[in-house]
C-alpha cells in the first residue's frame, strides 16, 4: 500500500512540474515589449555619445546626430519620451539584456554573431569598414600597412573586420583598441599610430567637420549594414519602430534627416 501511494505521489509531482514548466514557458513567451514602453511612456536608447554623425555631443554638450533625429521622430509619433542613455560600447549587449536600455541604435552593425544575443531590425543604412591615414602618409593600400600599428574602437565592428581578415591582421605590428574612434583619430593625428580602421560614415564626417589632413584608402575591409538592436523576443517593439520608420520614409521625413546629416538621402529604409 505504501509503495502504491509513493508511485502515485511521484506521478503527481512530475505532472505538476511539467504543468508548471509549461505555464512558465507560455508566460515567458508573452511579448509585452511594446506595451511596457507605452505604459512607462519612455523609450530608452543606448548609444556611444562620441560616434558622429550617428550620435555624439555638440559644443553645447547636447547629444545629436542622424540616429538621434530618427529616434526623436519615431518616439514623437509613438507618443513616448525618448531617453538617450550613453553606454560603454564594449558592454552594449549586457546593457540591453539587463534591461538598462530598450534598444541599441547608434550605427550598430548587423553581424551574424550578434544575432545570437540581439534581435535586429532590417538594415536602414549601408556602411563599410575603411582605413584612414594622414594625408601625407606613404600608405596607399592595405599591403602598405604591413608592420604598421593601426587603431580602432574596442567592441566595434571594426575589430570584427580586422579579425575576419586574418592575413591583413597578421601583417600588422599591432592593433590598438581605444574607448572611441575620436580618440583613435586624435592619436593618428599626432603620429601615435599609422592608421585607423573605422566606419565609413564616421570617417567621412570627421574629415569633413574637423578639416584634418586625413584621407581614406580606396580598399575596404568589409561592406556592412546598420540595424537597430532589440532584446531577443522584443518583436512587438521592434516591429512598431520599424513600421514607424517606413511611414517616415514614405512621407519624406527620413530623406530630409539623411540629407541634413549625411549630405544626401542614402537611407535604405523601404528601398
Amino acid at each position: 500500500m505504501k509503495k502504491i501511494f509513493l508511485i502515485v505521489f511521484c506521478a503527481l509531482l512530475v505532472a505538476g512540474t511539467v504543468f508548471a514548466g509549461g505555464s512558465s514557458g507560455r508566460s515567458a513567451g508573452t511579448d509585452n515589449s511594446l506595451l511596457d514602453v507605452m505604459n512607462k511612456k519612455k523609450f530608452v536608447l543606448g548609444l556611444d555619445d562620441s560616434f558622429p554623425p550617428m550620435g555624439y555631443r555638440n559644443e553645447k554638450n547636447e547629444i545629436v546626430g542622424y540616429d538621434v533625429d530618427l529616434a526623436k521622430e519615431v518616439t514623437r509619433r509613438m507618443g513616448v519620451e525618448l531617453v538617450l542613455q550613453p553606454i560603454d560600447w564594449a558592454a552594449k549587449e549586457q546593457e540591453l539584456n539587463t534591461k538598462q536600455i530598450d534598444c541599441i541604435w547608434n550605427g550598430f552593425t548587423i553581424l551574424e554573431e550578434r544575432r545570437k544575443n540581439v534581435l535586429f531590425s532590417p538594415p536602414y543604412l549601408k556602411n563599410a569598414q575603411v582605413i584612414v591615414v594622414k594625408g601625407n602618409s606613404p600608405i596607399n593600400a592595405l599591403r602598405d600597412l604591413a608592420g604598421k600599428t593601426v587603431g580602432t574602437q574596442a567592441g566595434s565592428s571594426s575589430v570584427d573586420a580586422i579579425d575576419d581578415t586574418p592575413q591583413f591582421k597578421s601583417s600588422l605590428k599591432e592593433v590598438v583598441e581605444y574607448k572611441d574612434f575620436l580618440t583613435a583619430l586624435m592619436d593618428l593625428d599626432v603620429g601615435g599610430i599609422d592608421a585607423v580602421v573605422i566606419d565609413l560614415v564616421v570617417a567621412n564626417d570627421n574629415i569633413n567637420r574637423s578639416g584634418k589632413n586625413f584621407r581614406i584608402l580606396s580598399e575596404t575591409l568589409e561592406d556592412e549594414e546598420f540595424g537597430i538592436g532589440f532584446r531577443l523576443g522584443d518583436k512587438a517593439l521592434a516591429d512598431k519602430v520599424w513600421a514607424t520608420l517606413l511611414e517616415m520614409a514614405r512621407d519624406g521625413t527620413v530623406a530630409k534627416i539623411a540629407t541634413q546629416w549625411l549630405g544626401a538621402d542614402i537611407s535604405i529604409i523601404g528601398k
